[in-house]
C-alpha cells in the first residue's frame, strides 16, 4: 500500500494532534481533577504519597505521547521545511512548542525518574512538597494551553 503525500502529511498531523490531546489531556485530568481529589480525600501527611501512587500510572502514557508529539513534530517541521519560522517573531508559538515540549521531556526522562521521585519519597514536609507539586502542575498547564491555543491560532493565519 502507498500512501500519498497528501495522506502522509493528514496522517502525521493527526498522530501530532492526538498525542497533544492525549498528553496535555492528561496534564489537566491530574491538574484539575486528581490534585484537588487527593487534597480533599487524604491528611495532608498523606497527600504526597496517595498522589504518587495514582500518578505512576500516568507515566508511561506521558511518557508515550511526549514521545509521539515530538516525532511527529520534528518531522512535519522537516518535510514542510518549517524551519525558518524559528528566526521569525511572529511564529512565537513554534518556539513555545519546543519549549514545552521540552520541558515534559527533561521531566518525564530525565528528573522524575532520576532524582524527583526519590527526592518526593523521602520529603520531610510532604504537605509542602505536594503543594509545590500542585503550583508546578497549573503553571505547566496553564503554559501548556496557552501554547496549545496559540499553535491552533497561529497554524490557521492569525499573526
Amino acid at each position: 500500500m502507498t500512501i500519498s503525500p497528501g495522506n502522509e502529511l493528514a496522517l502525521v498531523r493527526a498522530a501530532h494532534v492526538a498525542a497533544v490531546v492525549m498528553w496535555i489531556g492528561g496534564v489537566a485530568f491530574v491538574t484539575t481533577v486528581l490534585l484537588p481529589a487527593v487534597r480533599r480525600g487524604q491528611p495532608p501527611s498523606q497527600r504526597l504519597a496517595a498522589f504518587l501512587r495514582v500518578e505512576g500510572g500516568f507515566a508511561w502514557q506521558a511518557r508515550i505521547t511526549v514521545l509521539i508529539a515530538g516525532a511527529s513534530g520534528y518531522w512535519l517541521v522537516h518535510r514542510l521545511q518549517l524551519w525558518d519560522r524559528f528566526a521569525l517573531a511572529e511564529y512565537w508559538w513554534m518556539h513555545a512548542m519546543v519549549a514545552v515540549w521540552a520541558v515534559f521531556a527533561l521531566m518525564l526522562f530525565v528528573i522524575e525518574p532520576l532524582f524527583l521521585h526519590r527526592a518526593l519519597e523521602r520529603a520531610r514536609r510532604p504537605e509542602r512538597a505536594f503543594r509545590a507539586m500542585e503550583v508546578l502542575h497549573w503553571l505547566l498547564l496553564t503554559i501548556s494551553l496557552v501554547t496549545v491555543a496559540g499553535a491552533v491560532a497561529g497554524s490557521h493565519g492569525l499573526s
